[in-house]
């Protein structure tokens, strides 16, 4: 059986009050409306990841990093490794999402060597995957995701595979409002499925959680995750407002 994960990721936002009293709020919810069959997962930034770790480890709530970088230790100025990751409370970490791509021209190779890094600190990677509006409008979305997975997770083993969860991110529909609908992600959730089975097995692919990210928020969030293939969401600003994260953790 599939995990349900609904992951927020706050992207660059809150100062450390802020992160506190959001983390707080999370933390009475869950407190007070345990989720049942669902995991949910807070990505803040990395100055706030303790914290989260601290406000939220009884609650049975993931904490994860929105970035790594894929070599242990050295002189890379600024970066964060997954080693450090690994060495405190973080259990999760977006990969490639699409604004890494296009503002720090992240590309499939590089991406490859963040997950495989992951997993080699018993990580799990949220390994984004999606196309822009021009490719979607030229008909080429399926091409574009099933490259993106190829040529950054298709040389995994079948047990690495196993340990990583995968968001579909229609590019065209992140922060601007606009949502594919639930037949469009039911469509390429689907499509990422019959890849992996490609690949590896049915099996595997069955088992493989397939997040939707793009504008998921509290009043869509039931219909998105009542499609077949569609395993929760990666949220972003809806994960911002602690009652309205804790509506779509609720929404299966």
């Amino acid at each position: 059986m599939r995990t349900k994960i609904v992951a927020g990721n706050w992207k660059m936002n809150k100062s450390f009050e802020e992160a506190e009293d959001l983390l707080s709020e999370i933390a009475e919810l869950a407190e007070n409306e345990p989720l049942r069959g669902v995991t949910a997962v807070v990505c803040p930034s990395f100055p706030y990841l303790e914290l989260a770790g601290d406000i939220l480890e009884e609650f049975n709530i993931g904490i994860g990093a929105q970035n790594c970088y894929p070599t242990d230790a050295g002189a890379f100025t600024g970066e964060v490794s997954a080693a450090m990751l690994a060495s405190f409370a973080v259990d999760y970490c977006i990969v490639g999402h699409s604004e890494r791509r296009q503002y720090f021209k992240e590309d499939h190779a590089f991406l490859a060597e963040k997950v495989k890094a992951l997993l080699s600190h018993d990580l799990i990677p949220i390994f984004c995957c999606g196309e822009v509006l021009a490719e979607r409008e030229a008909g080429k979305h399926f091409e574009v995701v099933e490259k993106q997975l190829q040529e950054s997770l298709f040389d995994l083993t079948a047990d690495q595979f196993s340990c990583l969860v995968i968001a579909y991110e229609p590019v065209w529909a992140i922060g601007t409002g606009l949502t594919a609908t639930p037949a469009q992600a039911q469509e390429m959730h689907a499509f990422i499925r019959s890849c992996i089975a490609k690949n590896y097995d049915q099996s595997l692919a069955d088992l493989t959680t397939i997040l939707y990210g793009g504008s998921c928020n509290a009043a869509n969030a039931a219909e998105l995750f009542s499609q077949a293939d569609v395993d929760g969401g990666l949220i972003g600003g809806a994960s911002l407002k602690a009652a309205d994260f804790w509506k779509i953790c609720q929404s299966f």
